[in-house]
């Protein structure tokens, strides 16, 4: 202690507090206090007005984050009312879905009464084939059995073809080996719709077995004949896109665009009984030639 009291550091600072102390003494003894006041202030002005902006700057800082905290409150808020706006659209767009499936699927049983329906959803495309193979949530369970027509209200989608306790798998009339006995809504030519490697990659079927001089035109609908014991009469296969002659006969084919459209079904109904092509009027001798 002695030796900071003879140290360089405290003879300076015993200095500045004398003169501190006896300057402002003498100029206030010789009236000049004015001048002191004004050069302390001048000192202490900036001094003074960093620690207010300091302050202001603390205040802001605080003032910001409890901003920031209301606002992020009232973003949780709108969230959560957003979620629950697109719950409830999507909630509607459901129930509109089913209201439409079911005012589908009573008008086919009002028009066809001697069907018997088994509502199934689509759960399952096989990889390559996404719309020539669907597996479908009912099997034999609910009374579903190979070679049972696959359809919905707009037609004609394909047959089950494999089956188990609760599942199926339906093949459509795009793939290759389907075969339907079909015939011409306008005209009622006859043919053989059958399904192909080359244009089953563009979702159509073909018309086979049409005579040189078949009626047939580009916008003709061609529905089911009932022969063959899979599909019943009168149900729509497909619209006619294109005609041509048939290179390996003297006939013609015409390509069908599918009445259904498969790439966006989700939802089928399975015939698991009708009236059968045996119990109704008798077919045309050129719709059994075809069917052979």
């Amino acid at each position: 202690m002695a030796q900071f009291f003879k140290s360089k550091t405290f003879i300076v600072l015993l200095c500045v507090a004398l003169v501190a102390v006896i300057v402002p003494s003498v100029l206030s003894a010789v009236g000049a206090g004015f001048a002191v006041r004004d050069a302390v202030n001048t000192v202490l002005t900036p001094v003074r007005s960093f620690f207010v902006w300091i302050g202001d700057g603390i205040g802001g800082f605080f003032e910001y984050f409890g901003e920031f905290d209301r606002i992020r409150a009232e973003n949780d808020e709108l969230r959560i009312k957003l979620e629950q706006a697109n719950d409830q659209l999507y909630a509607a767009r459901v129930a509109g879905e089913e209201n439409e499936w079911l005012r589908s699927f009573l008008g086919l049983r009002r028009e066809h009464t001697d069907y018997r329906f088994q509502d199934a959803m689509i759960v399952g495309r096989e990889s390559g084939n996404y719309m020539t193979v669907f597996t479908l949530n009912a099997g034999t369970l609910q009374g579903v059995a190979v070679n049972m027509p696959v359809v919905t209200e707009r037609g004609v989608v394909g047959a089950v073809t494999e089956v188990g306790l609760t599942w199926s798998k339906a093949t459509t009339v795009i793939e290759y080996g389907s075969s339907v006995g079909v015939y011409c809504e306008r005209s009622g030519a006859v043919g053989i719709a059958e399904g192909t490697y080359e244009l089953r990659s563009r979702s159509l079927c073909r018309v086979n077995y049409l005579g040189e001089t078949a009626d047939v035109a580009v916008g003709d609908r061609f529905f089911t004949s009932g022969l063959g014991n899979v599909y019943p009469r009168g149900m729509c296969l497909g619209e006619v896109s294109r005609i041509y002659a048939d290179e390996y006969g003297r006939g013609m084919i015409a390509e069908l665009t599918p009445a259904v459209d498969l790439s966006s079904l989700s939802r089928v109904m399975i015939v698991t009984s009708y009236e059968s092509v045996a119990d109704a009027p008798p077919a045309s001798s050129a719709e059994t030639e075809a069917a052979a």
